[in-house]
């Protein structure tokens, strides 16, 4: 099987909790609180490990909350290669309003990682006596990180022969322009923001897939389209896949269910076609779970099965 390997720059202590109305300036009595470990690479690991994958958490631990957060991933069950940080590992909290159905997410900033603490987190995600064949990084940068870091990363990578696949936003994936990533997977807003237009209808958007190839921001571009399912972009290749209609739930977690799922299904040698059928069944999974709980296999599977079986995807080659 091939091994996986997630890299978290800024991963966060998740807690979650429901209140009836969220009313300011009133003390809001809360239900019991949940925590988790989060953070999009963290989520990637998770996710994978759930579907029954070989994956290695990398991640920066420190404080307090470093420690509970390191338990909390551990007793997921998830190999884990915590690198130590003289920073506390941030937190991160979830309310959801039981009135409305709404829900309030708050994230912090994280702590600032020295040059030091940042070297051993790429050597410990790019080394080992069983380096990875893949290398998911995902979520935000911590405070003052150096955008680039995905171009050294993707380097240390190359030599291993890894593949690096990206999902973050913002300065860190504007400066992936030339040729860094493998496969990046941003959303449509995000797309719209590289290119500098708005993106009106699906030739425009694929259009605007195909230029960020152009430009060497990956081989392969997977655009989320939300409701609306995904667009992949790779040589010679354009599929648009639907999304999978399932009652709504909680959002947390969808977009790395989906980067897992996809990973998982290319590192398992299936096509892009069935990988990005796979990703967007894993996406949809996610939001059958409640609060800040990630997909579950069944459901994925469940999903994966009735949509190949629908046949519901669009190739143009």
């Amino acid at each position: 099987m091939a091994r996986i390997a997630t890299l978290t720059l800024n991963p966060a202590l998740d807690l979650s909790t429901r209140t009836d109305t969220v009313r300011p300036t009133h003390k809001l009595r809360c239900a019991e609180p949940r925590l988790e470990p989060g953070g999009g690479g963290i989520n990637v690991a998770r996710v994978v490990h759930a579907l029954g994958g070989e994956v290695t958490a990398v991640f920066p631990c420190g404080g307090p909350t470093g420690a509970t957060f390191e338990k909390l991933l551990r007793d997921t069950g998830v190999p884990v290669a915590p690198v130590p940080i003289a920073g506390a590992t941030r937190e991160s909290f979830t309310v959801d309003e039981t009135e409305t159905g709404e829900q309030y997410r708050f994230v912090l900033p994280g702590p600032t990682l020295d040059e030091n603490e940042l070297e051993q987190l790429l050597q410990t995600v790019t080394g080992g006596d069983s380096p990875p064949d893949y290398i998911v990084a995902s979520g935000s940068l911590p405070p003052g990180c150096d955008p680039a870091i995905f171009h050294k990363l993707c380097s240390l990578g190359g030599k291993i022969g890894a593949r690096l696949v990206v999902d973050t936003s913002g300065p860190a994936l504007a400066a992936l322009e030339g040729g860094c990533a493998w496969l990046i997977k941003p959303s449509l807003r995000e797309v719209e923001e590289l290119v500098g237009r708005e993106l009106a209808g699906e030739a425009d958007q694929t259009a605007a897939a195909r230029e960020l190839r152009d430009r060497g921001f990956a081989e392969v571009v997977v655009v989320s389209l939300a409701e609306r399912g995904a667009l992949l972009v790779a040589e010679g290749t354009e599929l648009r896949m639907p999304a999978i209609e399932v009652p709504a739930g909680s959002a947390v977690g969808a977009g790395d269910s989906m980067v897992a799922g996809l990973t998982l299904a290319l590192a398992a040698k299936k096509s892009l076609e069935e990988a990005l059928l796979y990703g967007v069944a894993a996406g949809a999974a996610a939001l059958l779970t409640p609060g800040t709980e990630l997909t579950r296999r069944e459901d994925v599977e469940r999903l994966y099965s009735a949509a190949l079986a629908k046949g519901s995807t669009q190739n143009r080659s």
